[in-house]
């Protein structure tokens, strides 16, 4: 018994210790660049400026399938799957616009790049670009995301512009800022762009 004891405490310390790194770690990923124009109790508004991705479509039409896939396409290539072999550091937050026609995940570029200086994809389906800036309502929630998350937060979102009037603009989309290991602490996201004055 004491020995199962001193494993399960071992166990317990060495899970508080990764994950503690793990919510460090995250808070040092640079954080693609906004500014809160609005904030209230239960969303913000932002302003973001323009931003250069990497993306790729995919027909998903889930969170569940876009986010395994996608992922996995687009770290390729910041790992190294590109022209000069570069590897370009991980940033915050993972963009994906899910819907029935054509789903989307983007990495944001480290701030250090432009279109100019980033070296070109060999996976013909990761494509770089430089998004609009934009004004964006937000809303938060934690935990693990899930199909039913984005759909519920989503639609909590568009209430609350309703019943501000504002209106919105295209899909809601969801950003994630940490990776699936992280346990604690997590941040997810609902944006959907609007018109602001």
């Amino acid at each position: 018994m004491k020995i199962f004891i001193i494993i399960a405490s071992v166990i317990l310390v060495l899970f508080i210790v990764f994950q503690s790194f793990m919510v460090v770690a995250v808070n040092k990923t640079e954080e693609q660049n906004y500014s809160i124009i609005l904030e209230e109790q239960n969303f913000e508004i932002r302003f973001y400026p323009s931003a250069t991705m990497a993306t790729i479509s995919s027909d998903a039409k889930t969170y569940k399938e876009l986010s395994g896939s996608g992922f996995r396409k687009l770290a390729g290539y910041i790992f190294g799957g590109n022209e000069d072999g570069t590897q370009i550091a991980m940033t915050s937050p993972v963009h994906m616009n899910v819907n029935d026609t054509l789903s989307t995940m983007s990495f944001v570029m480290p701030s250090s790049y432009t279109m100019d200086n980033l070296p070109k994809p060999n996976d013909s389906r990761v494509l770089l670009s430089t998004t609009d800036e934009e004004y964006v309502a937000v809303i938060r929630f934690g935990g693990f995301a899930s199909d039913q998350d984005l759909k519920n937060y989503s639609g909590k979102l568009k209430t609350i512009l309703n019943e501000k009037g504002i209106t919105s603009i295209g899909n809601p989309r969801y950003l994630g800022y940490n990776p699936p290991y992280q346990l604690v602490g997590r941040r997810n996201e609902i944006i959907v762009s609007i018109k602001w004055e």
